[in-house]
């Protein structure tokens, strides 16, 4: 089998074409199981192995920056060594790990160096009622809660996202890498609520989580039109499509899961049995476009909504083992029978519909 690296080094020195290339891959992916998601995360311990050397460089680096220099010399500094980085290691090399790696950096470093610099610029803080919102309403969906201080004003939290956006069009230009439309989609729906909030300031958290809940079904159709032009999965655009989908999950569940339990902690018998329909709803689409990724991001409000009905059944001793038995038995079971039920779904829809989902190649034995 011949990796996907080699291929795109064949392209690249002009020793095939990109279409004989594409055949290469169509041909290796009849040999594969029409069930696997075929990801290009890894080729080789030697991508694990440069990754780690990346952290080893990178987290230094922007210690020493930020002794020296503060906090925006630090965020500088690492975007522009990610890039430097990445002029070898994925435009070179084409190394799948530390191509993801560096580009997760670059645009996490990017983002706060724009924040840090508007943040100096217009010296502009925001309410801490409004701080909390965007810690609840936008970093959780996205799963970055921890990383940056989400009390910046909406104004320069739009400017910088909307930066990061512009640096992630010409890093895709440059590098290619698939996660890259994600990233920057990421970056664009925090600038769309970021917007919404500076220019109503008094916008109820419903209509946060309304805007958010649209801009994950964006999300998913964007990821849903790459996956509909590739829909034996043999080229690069499965990738995009997967990384979309992986973004896209968050952004539908949270606010949805958030409308159910009116953002408390604990759920009573009739939400935590609306979550676990809006997890088997999720899981009913993924298996119909067969995308794993989409169930990932619903796992953990499933166990949020399992372990209240385990708490109120009386078994509060038994409740954190029962609740990840019950998940474990759920996601070995829809595994082993991912395709008799794709097959089942696919049998009950319309012929034009069935024929413009995915549908990657097999052949028979």
């Amino acid at each position: 089998m011949v990796s996907d690296r080699a291929l795109d080094l064949a392209v690249a020195q002009h020793i095939i074409t990109a279409e004989q290339a594409s055949r290469l891959r169509t041909l290796d992916a009849a040999d594969s199981d029409a069930d696997a998601e075929r990801l290009r995360f890894v080729s080789g311990f030697g991508d694990i192995f440069v990754a780690l050397g990346i952290g080893l460089f990178l987290v230094p680096a922007g210690l020493i920056a930020d002794i020296y220099g503060g906090d925006l010399v630090r965020w500088l500094t690492i975007a522009a060594l990610a890039w430097l980085l990445a002029e070898f290691f994925t435009r070179r090399r084409r190394m799948a790990l530390p191509s993801i790696v560096l580009l997760v950096v670059f645009m996490t470093s990017s983002f706060e160096t724009a924040r840090v610099f508007l943040e100096r610029a217009a010296i502009i803080r925001a309410a801490p009622a409004t701080a909390q919102l965007f810690r609840n309403e936008i970093a959780g969906p996205i799963g970055v809660s921890s990383l940056w201080d989400w009390s910046l004003h909406p104004g320069s939290m739009l400017a910088a996202a909307l930066i990061t956006v512009v640096l992630g069009v010409f890093h895709y230009w440059r590098f290619r890498v698939p996660i890259t439309i994600a990233a920057g989609t990421a970056a664009l729906c925090l600038a769309v609520v970021a917007g919404a909030r500076l220019a109503f300031p008094d916008l109820p958290a419903f209509a946060i989580r309304g805007l958010i809940l649209v801009c994950g079904v964006l999300v998913f159709l964007l990821a849903m039109r790459f996956d509909m032009s590739d829909l034996t999965r043999v080229t690069r655009r499965t990738d995009i499509a997967f990384w979309l989908h992986l973004l896209a999950a968050p952004l539908i569940v949270h606010p949805l899961i958030g409308a159910i339990s009116h953002g408390s902690e604990s759920l009573d018998m009739a939400q935590a049995l609306e979550t676990l329909l809006v997890f088997l709803g999720l899981g009913a689409v993924a298996v119909l476009i067969d995308r794993r990724a989409l169930l990932v991001s619903g796992l953990a409000y499933a166990g949020f909504a399992l372990l209240a009905i385990i708490r109120q059944a009386g078994l509060t001793d038994m409740q954190a083992p029962m609740t990840a038995l019950a998940l474990g038995a759920f996601v070995l079971a829809i595994s082993a029978f991912w395709r008799p039920l794709r097959s089942a779904f696919l049998r009950r829809l319309p012929a034009w519909l069935a024929e413009r989902v995915p549908h990657p190649v097999v052949v028979s034995t």
